[in-house]
């Protein structure tokens, strides 16, 4: 088996958790922040807008079992990637869609990707490509949220 790590912000991260969660190759969904500069942030921190932080989720997954680019595919199929700073009710930097790419492959397949998909979207996709940097595992009461509480939030 040979292990790798992705990195994604679509939004709320309790939704796109659990959908990666699903994926066959897939051995561990984290959800948490990135991309910001406060270190160690809290989720009322990131709920400010003001850490820079996004909402994320990192995969680890079996690259013998799925590809890369099958993680990209369910990546921008679980939420709309012409949205700046916002997916459906939920408003914010913290919910911009990102890609944190952990290698130059990665970025490659990622950047290769929005272009591939670009001419099926009505609007410009905003989904940023940026290295990844620090990680920081969200509270425990938000991993594997939406297997702990029933209700209808951000499916």
């Amino acid at each position: 088996m040979t292990t790798a790590t992705a990195t994604f912000g679509a939004g709320c991260f309790w939704g796109v958790e659990e959908r990666f969660r699903k994926l066959p190759g897939v051995k561990e969904v984290t959800v948490g922040y990135s991309g910001g500069l406060t270190e160690n942030p809290t989720y009322r921190q990131v709920c400010t807008d003001e850490t820079g932080h996004a909402e994320v989720a990192q995969v680890v997954y079996d690259a013998d079992a799925i590809t890369y680019e099958q993680l990209l595919d369910a990546f921008f199929e679980m939420h709309d990637p012409t949205q700046v700073n916002r997916q459906g009710p939920d408003v914010g930097r913290q919910y911009r869609s990102v890609i944190f790419f952990h290698d130059t492959m990665q970025e490659a397949q990622a950047k290769a990707k929005i272009e591939a998909l670009s001419a099926g979207f009505p609007l410009p996709i905003a989904t940023e490509i940026v290295p990844a940097g620090a990680f920081w595992p969200a509270e425990e009461y938000h991993q594997r949220y939406l297997e702990k509480n029933a209700g209808p939030f951000c499916r």
